[in-house]
């Protein structure tokens, strides 16, 4: 197996493709860079820019240059000695017309051959889905798209299909009766019974009315498509017959203004095999499982074998020819049986670099048994993050936040509200669906024959809102001590909530924890076990719209806190947790990935160190909160009493700004307009005042407009002019936490992961903001001139970088210096232990530092932190004016000498490390041991 020694993730799209990232191959070999980290690749609908929205899982997507640019740029990459992880989406697919397989389930219904591909409830509790897939699309209710003539019955080569705008759904081989039959006389009239053309199209008519099905699956398919070429031929020969065609369609597509004109489609449509609906009916009757709450995303029963064998069959090719190293599996919460799942990829892949996207709860662990290298890496992103938070201030931020608000704000009342929210508005169908199976299987037991409908939606709906991860994984080979303890844990919760209830909530329990009846029959069982793991899919997606896409958008006390996979009631955490983080990590998940910026991150890692400066100066904060809010009361807009935007959003606002705020002036315009697409987005997942499903335009736009009013004319604007110097204080601090920052993801257990265009300064803020295009010829340049320059004077280069940091030559300069120490002593970080250090001084709560050991190889990283209160703004944390008697005990069986590999000095210490002797040219450091025979010889 290929252990990456650091990735770099790219963000494949139609305007950066396999020719771009074969230009830039090159520059991420010198950087330093093991394995190159792609998006998806495999074909998704056209114009997508991001590929999870997959339409064919056996094809390289075209648009980004195909099979032959993909090959051309392994190549480049091989001649490079850069390896490949490709990022793959097992969990779903897009509800598309460009998604054959789904196409072909919408025409043939169960006759398909991928009628089990996709988890479609066919016999779904509403009559009106039984037999059908449900297609909630339409921007209105379906008789209105109807009468209004947005619904179009077209017939082209691949034969009839109703289209509404560009989505296109094949009418069933069956129906075409309807639509070539209707007022046949006319035709043969015109013709004769006895012209070629018309006897032609007799026969497809006698063909059609003994279509096979069944068993005789194959010979289906083979009529179809005789019936299809024949129309086709038809089409193309006879204009009489296009004629006909056409003068049918335009009849069945009805006349505006004329409702019974449109009963004719309206017949058709009822035939089919989707049932087209108002978009918002998904929310409420779904027969099929979507990715979290995105309808045109339509799951997969990956559990299947041939399922799995069909959409895995390209990507594993590429595993077994060696062109694809290493996966990391999107979604790993939305399958059926993730531990099945990833025993099946590991029996195909034995030697893949395997990571799973899964978001850990804080003390949450990973299941130990799945056959994996570890997770992306949030759970590191938040564990690093966490440490340059003050944890002491926490009650003075939380009096400012209140103070601002005029109000008390319980981010756990929060937490419970919004997913009760997001069940009954969002997941509302998914909940009654559960519901009916629940109702379906409790009719067969003496002591749960009397539960109703309304008690088990109600005990269903406690122990969703009540779940405290993402999901449990508890199968046919049992619950884990773990696993057993949450369900406890929620049981325990509801049963107080609603004691009403507890006949239903105890009847659920035995259930959840596999406590059943040994007497129960085989298939009461299974039916039993479907239930609970059709339960485990949701609660994942519950936590993620309840909370990643809703709560941290709603309470700001401190947003550098908030993000995926965070709680952001912990107020940082201590170093005596980071260390027992990491000591895990080593033990358990040494080659997971350590993330600090992802596609997915609701900020960049730049503005999350800028924003976490705050906890360092609450009473700063809170005096420069109290002028601003002053200065911009006049900018707000009142409607019906309420000031817009609110004091919540507007906290928000100014915590955004300090973040993103640009370095360079000519970056503010676009900053301006960045900062206004950012509000909406944020104030529509907050879902307060505005939401995606029913946005409030007056909101919004009081809310943009109070930001352009309060960001134009710079050179001439109050607000600014108080602005700027506090935001260029902490812009300042952040690039020092920055800098430690990633010092600790390149040295901690794990592998860097480093997110396109991040070796520079990243101010992004979530996506699409953070998917815009990087401009690596800058870095390039900046790369080329910064190894010249070490070569000729390492000294001269580092203080020409602290002169100017702004530019973020200096983030390039470390994470370059990071990855060759890393690359030159990879048996230490891939295979040394972790060691916490001792400390003593005054200011030892202000340095972060660790161990590598192998052997005889001791590497020691020392990131500082906390430097508000150390060293003045543009100044450095260097020397002993800062760090005077602060020292660090080394890891024993040391020799006295190290060396830098940052810098290039050489520091003496076998007994004592003094962090003002480290400290002298760089704000961090990284101190790799010489042994003595090693020194000896030097001598």
């Amino acid at each position: 197996m290929q252990i990456p020694i650091a990735t770099y993730r790219i963000q494949f799209t139609p305007s950066f493709g396999f020719a771009q990232a074969c230009a830039i191959a090159p520059y991420l070999a010198e950087l330093g860079i093991s394995n190159l980290y792609a998006s998806p690749i495999l074909t998704p609908r056209k114009g997508s820019t991001h590929g999870y929205d997959t339409v064919n899982p056996n094809e390289i997507n075209p648009e980004l240059g195909g099979k032959e640019k993909f090959l051309e740029l392994i190549e480049e990459l091989k001649q490079l000695n850069i390896g490949w992880v490709q990022d793959i989406v097992p969990n779903h697919m897009a509800f598309d017309s460009q998604n054959h397989m789904l196409v072909d389930v919408l025409e043939n219904g169960f006759d398909s051959q991928y009628r089990d591909y996709f988890d479609i409830d066919w016999y779904h509790h509403y009559a009106e889905n039984q037999g059908k897939v449900l297609a909630p699309f339409l921007g209105k209710f379906c008789g209105d798209c109807l009468e209004s003539g947005e619904l179009q019955l077209q017939y082209e080569e691949n034969g009839l299909t109703i289209n509404y705008y560009s989505l296109k759904f094949p009418i069933r081989i069956e129906s075409y009766s309807q639509v070539f039959i209707y007022d046949l006389g006319r035709l043969r009239d015109k013709l004769g019974r006895d012209h070629p053309h018309f006897m032609k199209l007799l026969s497809v008519l006698y063909m059609l009315k003994y279509i096979p099905s069944g068993e005789e699956g194959r010979e289906r398919y083979d009529q179809i498509i005789i019936i299809k070429r024949m129309l086709w031929e038809l089409w193309n020969e006879s204009s009489d017959v296009r004629e006909f065609i056409e003068e049918n369609i335009r009849i069945f597509n009805g006349e505006l203004g004329n409702p019974e004109s449109f009963n004719h489609l309206e017949n058709l449509l009822a035939e089919q095999f989707f049932r087209l609906a108002y978009w918002k009916v998904g929310n409420e009757e779904l027969n099929y499982r979507r990715f979290f709450t995105v309808n045109d995303l339509i799951s997969l029963k990956v559990e299947d074998e041939q399922v799995f064998d069909t959409t895995h069959a390209c990507i594993l090719k590429l595993v077994q020819e060696e062109i694809v190293s290493g996966l990391r599996i999107d979604h790993i919460d939305g399958l059926y049986d993730p531990a099945q799942y990833l025993n099946r990829l590991r029996e195909q892949a034995p030697e893949a670099y395997l990571v799973v996207e899964k978001i850990l709860e804080p003390q949450e662990e990973l299941p130990i048994n799945w056959p994996i290298q570890g997770t992306t890496g949030y759970d590191f992103l938040n564990q690093v993050n966490g440490i340059f938070c003050q944890q002491s201030t926490v009650q003075e931020f939380d009096a400012i936040y209140h103070g601002f608000l005029s109000r008390k704000v319980s981010c756990e009342e929060l937490i419970d509200q919004n997913k009760r929210l997001i069940i009954s508005k969002h997941l509302a169908g998914d909940i009654d669906n559960l519901a009916h199976q629940l109702k379906k299987i409790s009719g067969r037991y003496r002591y749960a024959s009397d539960f109703t409908m309304y008690g088990l939606k109600a005990a269903l709906v406690e122990i969703l809102a009540l779940f405290p991860v993402y999901r449990t994984y508890i199968s046919s080979a049992g619950a884990s001590k773990a696993d057993r303890e949450y369900i406890q844990q929620v049981m325990t919760q509801a049963k107080q909530n609603i004691p009403n209830f507890l006949n239903e909530l105890s009847f659920i329990e035995k259930f959840l924890i596999l406590d059943i009846d040994e007497h129960l029959s085989q298939e009461d069982q299974e039916q039993w076990l479907r239930f609970l793991m059709r339960l485990q899919q949701f609660t994942g997606p519950l936590m993620a719209k309840g909370v990643e896409d809703t709560v941290l958008y709603v309470y700001n006390r401190l947003i550098s806190l908030n993000e995926v996979g965070s709680h952001p009631t912990h107020f940082g955490i201590s170093l005596d947790d980071f260390h027992s983080f990491n000591h895990q990590r080593f033990s358990q998940w040494p080659h997971a990935m350590n993330a600090t910026s992802t596609h997915d991150t609701k900020r960049g890692e730049d503005m999350r160190a800028r924003i976490n400066v705050l906890s360092e100066i609450p009473q700063e904060w809170e005096n420069n909160l109290k002028q601003w809010r002053e200065i911009n009361a006049p900018h707000k807009e009142t409607l019906g009493g309420r000031d817009m935007p609110t004091p919540n959003d507007e906290y928000f606002f100014y915590q955004s700004l300090i973040g993103a705020f640009p370095f360079k002036d000519e970056d503010y315009p676009g900053f301006v307009e960045r900062i206004q697409q950012y509000i909406i987005k944020a104030i529509r997942e907050a879902k307060v005042h505005t939401a995606w499903i029913k946005p409030d335009t007056a909101y919004e736009s009081a809310f943009t407009n109070f930001a352009d009013r309060v960001l134009k004319d710079p050179e001439n604007n109050p607000f600014i002019q108080a602005f700027r110097p506090f935001q260029r204080k902490i812009q300042y601090y952040g690039i020092l936490n920055s800098l430690s920052q990633t010092l600790l993801k390149v040295t901690a257990p794990g592998l860097p992961d480093i997110y396109q265009g991040t070796e520079l300064w990243d101010l992004s803020m979530v996506d699409p903001d953070n998917r815009r295009p990087v401009d690596f010829e800058i870095r390039q340049e900046y790369l080329q001139d910064i190894k010249a320059k070490a070569a000729e004077n390492i000294s001269d280069l580092i203080a020409e970088l602290l002169k100017s940091p702004e530019d973020g030559r200096i983030k390039l300069f470390l994470t370059y210096q990071l990855l060759q120490a890393r690359r030159q002593n990879l048996d230490v970080f891939q295979r040394g232990a972790y060691v916490k250090l001792t400390f003593a001084g005054s200011l030892k709560s202000h340095i972060v530092a660790f161990a590598r050991e192998l052997g005889e190889k001791k590497i020691v990283a020392i990131a500082p932190r906390f430097l508000t209160s150390l060293v003045k703004e543009g100044e450095y944390p260097l020397g002993e004016q800062v760090w005077q008697e602060t020292r660090i005990v080394p890891p024993a069986g040391s020799s006295g000498i190290w060396h830098d590999a940052i810098t290039g000095q050489q520091v003496q210490g076998e007994d004592t490390l003094w962090v003002r002797e480290i400290l002298q040219k760089f704000p961090v450091a990284l101190l790799i041991n010489q042994p003595e025979s090693s020194t000896q010889e030097n001598a």
